[in-house]
C-alpha cells in the first residue's frame, strides 16, 4: 500500500544457497583446475623427494631446492637463449657441429622473458609459472576438445586426470616449452575441428616457433582436406573453406621450414639446424647424415646390438612388428570415437615422429603430442580401470623423473 514501509528482500533459504554452490562445484573449468592443482602437488612432492636425495651434478650441487631441480637439462638451454639469444657461428669439435642453441625454438624463453620482465622474477620461477598456467590451460582446452569431439562429460574428465598424472607430466612444471606447446597444439586441434581455419594461422605460426610441429601439422592438414573434398557430395566444402584449408596447409609447411631457414641464414650453413639435432645422437651412432626413416631402424640396430647383446636385425624384426601393431591399433573403433581429424593428427605426429627422430630416452618426451589418445584409454567406465591406470600412470612417473630427470654421475638418459 502507499506509504506504508518497503518489505527488505527476502534472504535465499538454505537449500538455493546450497544449489548455488553445488552448481558452481561442478562447473567443468573448476573440475578440471581442481585436477590439475590436485596432480601438480603430487609431482611436486615427488620431485621434492628426488631433489633431496641428488647428489652433485652439472646443473646444481647436492640436494637443489625445487627451482634449481625444475631448470636443469634443457632448463638451461632456455635460460641461455633467454639471456643471450643464438650464436652466430656454429660450435664444432674440429669436424663437426656440437650441440648448440639452435635445436631450442624461441617462443617459450621468449614469454619466459616477458613474464621476468613483468614480475621482476628471476627465471627459474619465471620459467616454472609459465609452465604450470600452460600447463592448466591446456587442460583445460583439451577438456573441450574432447566434448566437441562426442566424448561424455565422466570420460573426458577422466582423460585429463590421465593427462595430469601421465608418466611425462612433470613437464608442466619445469623449465621445457612442452607445457606452452601442448596449449598451442590443443588449441590449434580444437579449432580445427571446429574448422574456424582464419584463427589457425597465427596459432601454427606460434606453435612453429615454440616446438617443431609446422611440418607434422601441416600433413594433418592435407589429410583433413582430401577427407572434405572427399566427402563434399554429404559434408559441404564451400570454396572458401577449400581455399583457406589449403592455404592453411601450405602456410603450416613453411612454417616447419621457417626456423631451419632462420639458422641457416643467421649461421651461413643450411644445414645449422639439422646439423645441431644430429649432435645429440652422435653420442649413440657417431655424426650421419638424416636420412628420413632410417633413425629408427639405426635405434634398433643401435639398442640391440650395443645395449642388450644380441644380433641387430632381431631389433629391426620387433621394431616392424611393434609398428604395425600400432598402425592397427589407430584404425580400430575405440581410436575411430576420437574422430577423423584428432586421428589425422595422430597419423601425422606418428609419422614425423618415425621419419626424423632417434629412439632414446628422450622419446618418452616426445610422445606428449600423442595426447588425444587418452580419450581412448579414458572410455572404459570400471572404477577398478581407473584407479587402476592412475596408480599405473603415477608409478610411471615416479620411473620416469628416476630414470630422465634425476642425474646419475654422467648420465646419458636426458628427459
Amino acid at each position: 500500500m502507499p506509504g506504508s514501509p518497503a518489505q527488505a528482500p527476502a534472504e535465499p533459504s538454505a537449500a538455493v544457497r546450497s544449489a548455488a554452490a553445488a552448481a558452481w562445484w561442478t562447473r567443468w573449468w573448476v573440475r578440471v583446475l581442481a585436477i590439475f592443482v590436485a596432480s601438480r602437488v603430487v609431482t611436486t612432492v615427488i620431485l621434492l623427494i628426488f631433489a633431496a636425495n641428488q647428489g652433485q651434478n652439472p646443473w646444481t650441487g647436492p640436494k637443489p631446492d625445487y627451482f634449481s631441480f625444475a631448470t636443469i637439462w634443457d632448463g638451461l638451454w632456455y635460460n641461455i637463449i633467454a639471456v643471450s639469444g643464438y650464436p652466430s657461428t656454429l660450435p664444432t669439435d674440429g669436424g663437426h657441429v656440437t650441440e648448440n642453441a639452435w635445436a631450442f625454438m624461441p617462443v617459450y624463453p621468449g614469454v619466459v622473458n616477458a613474464v621476468m620482465f613483468v614480475t621482476r622474477l628471476s627465471w627459474a620461477p619465471a620459467s616454472v609459472l609459465v609452465s604450470v598456467a600452460c600447463g592448466a590451460g591446456a587442460a583445460l582446452v583439451f577438456h573441450r576438445l574432447l566434448r566437441r569431439v562426442g566424448l561424455s562429460e565422466s570420460t573426458a574428465l577422466f582423460a585429463i586426470v590421465l593427462f595430469c598424472v601421465a608418466p611425462v607430466s612433470p613437464l608442466f612444471q619445469v623449465s621445457y616449452a612442452e607445457s606452452l606447446g601442448i596449449l598451442l597444439l590443443a588449441v590449434a586441434l580444437l579449432l580445427l575441428v571446429e574448422r574456424r581455419y582464419g584463427w589457425l594461422f597465427p596459432v601454427t605460426l606460434v606453435m612453429a616457433f615454440t616446438r617443431p610441429s609446422g611440418l607434422a601439422f601441416a600433413l594433418a592438414l592435407g589429410l583433413h582436406v582430401i577427407y572434405r573434398w572427399v566427402r563434399r557430395g554429404t559434408d559441404p566444402f564451400p570454396v572458401r573453406e577449400r581455399v583457406l584449408s589449403v592455404s592453411l596447409t601450405v602456410f603450416s609447411g613453411l612454417a616447419g621450414l621457417a626456423w631451419p631457414a632462420i639458422a641457416g641464414l643467421v649461421t651461413g650453413s643450411w644445414t645449422a639446424y639439422t646439423d645441431t639435432e644430429l649432435a645429440w645422437r652422435a653420442a649413440y651412432i657417431g655424426y650421419v647424415h638424416l636420412v628420413p626413416f632410417a633413425p629408427w631402424f639405426q635405434g634398433a640396430q643401435w639398442w640391440s646390438t650395443v645395449m642388450l647383446g644380441i644380433p641387430g636385425w632381431v631389433g629391426i624384426v620387433a621394431l616392424v612388428v611393434i609398428v604395425a601393431l600400432y598402425a592397427v591399433l589407430l584404425f580400430s573403433p575405440p581410436v575411430r570415437r576420437l574422430g577423423p581429424d584428432l586421428l589425422f593428427w595422430v597419423i601425422a605426429y606418428s609419422v614425423y615422429l618415425f621419419a626424423v627422430f632417434f629412439p632414446q630416452s628422450s622419446t618418452f618426451r616426445l610422445l606428449l603430442p600423442l595426447f588425444p589418445l587418452l580419450g581412448v584409454l579414458a572410455l572404459p567406465r570400471s572404477r577398478v580401470y581407473r584407479v587402476l591406470m592412475v596408480v599405473l600412470f603415477l608409478a610411471m612417473q615416479v620411473g620416469w623423473i628416476a630414470i630422465c630427470w634425476g642425474v646419475a654421475g654422467a648420465d646419458w638418459s636426458p628427459p
